[in-house]
């Protein structure tokens, strides 16, 4: 069975420097640290959970609180829930997911038995309940979705306001003058989805710039109502030459809805959606779109997390990490077709 010596030797450091590493009791430099990740790696050493917890005070344990809702589309979610677990474990850390519906007795139940070091929520709303509890645990948290009020919490999202804009710029440089958004089930937004209205913002102001007509609406997540409701938006706004898709089941459905009508795209509409790449694999989108970058900000709040269990940086800045949207272009853009 491989110990902490055989880690030490085949990371070329002291027994000792070796646990330091992976308990954070003091500082190690980054070389060596990643030196001894590397070794736990290759050799597939797992310290005793037991006698760890009882040497350090750490349970190596990371809380991951999300919430799966009926009118979001569950396989999004899961993206988000990958890129932190992945990160985690390769940072020495086990995750603990946490489902219940009452998001605010299961964090200070945690907490409180100190069974976790600390927190990442998802499905962060405006004005997310669960964040007072975070504030007042011992243990640090880190957020995946910006809040109304993210004061004292490392927070990591996705700009969607500048990715509306993106958006409506780029089919207004092709020549577009009219386009439709598709967002996420209204009851998203008055649950406190702040992405849907901030992408839909950041897409009327760019409209309102250039002189652009928008027609916002709100689809289903869930099959087959989804698809009749693309069928209606085609039907209601026919001269509407771009779809803009802020929801992971309209972008799924679209291509079979475009070949029943018999139309394709760019050469009858141009789309772009806002959804993962992973996302995209997966379901053989054909879609332009903005990546909405769950692995990375996953990866990003447990590196954060991480870095503030190892250094003990409790006074550092509080960190809010806005990732800046960007359009993988797979040939869904393209001028508008000529008026009929």
């Amino acid at each position: 069975m491989v110990n902490i010596g055989d880690v030490a030797r085949a990371a070329g450091v002291s027994r000792s420097t070796a646990s330091y590493a992976l308990s954070g009791k003091r500082t190690i430099s980054p070389a060596v640290r990643e030196n001894v990740e590397r070794a736990v790696r290759e050799l597939g050493y797992t310290p005793n959970a037991g006698a760890r917890a009882l040497a350090t005070s750490r349970t190596n344990v990371l809380a991951l609180l999300g919430q799966f809702f009926d009118d979001e589309f569950a396989p999004a979610m899961l993206q988000y829930i990958l890129g932190i677990t992945n990160r985690a474990r390769e940072l020495g850390f086990d995750t603990l997911l946490v489902t219940e519906g009452d998001g605010v007795e299961a964090l200070t139940r945690i907490a409180t038995s100190r069974m976790v070091d600390g927190f990442v929520l998802l499905n962060v709303a405006e004005f997310d309940e669960r964040l007072d509890p975070l504030r007042a645990a011992q243990q640090p948290g880190a957020l995946v979705g910006l809040p109304g009020d993210a004061t004292g919490i490392d927070t990591f999202d996705l700009d969607f306001d500048a990715a509306g804009r993106l958006m409506v710029e780029r089919l207004h440089e092709m020549g577009h003058r009219e386009l439709t958004l598709v967002s996420q089930p209204e009851h998203v937004v008055e649950r406190g989805g702040a992405y849907v209205w901030r992408l839909a913002d950041g897409a009327r102001a760019k409209a309102d710039e250039h002189g652009i007509r928008l027609n916002h609406v709100f689809g289903s997540s869930h099959q087959p109502q989804i698809g009749d409701d693309l069928n209606a938006v085609l039907d209601r706004y026919p001269q509407a030459t771009g779809l803009l898709l802020n929801n992971e089941a309209a972008a799924a459905a679209l291509p079979s809805v475009l070949a029943a009508r018999g139309l394709s795209s760019p050469a009858d509409i141009s789309v772009i959606g806002r959804y993962s790449d992973e996302f995209a694999r997966t379901f053989s989108l054909p879609f332009s779109a903005i990546d909405s970058a769950a692995d990375l900000l996953g990866r990003r709040a447990v590196e954060q997390l991480v870095s503030r269990l190892r250094t003990a940086a409790d006074a550092s800045p509080h960190v809010i990490e806005l990732i800046a949207p960007v359009i993988d272009d797979r040939g869904s853009i393209a001028a508008p077709p000529p008026r009929r």
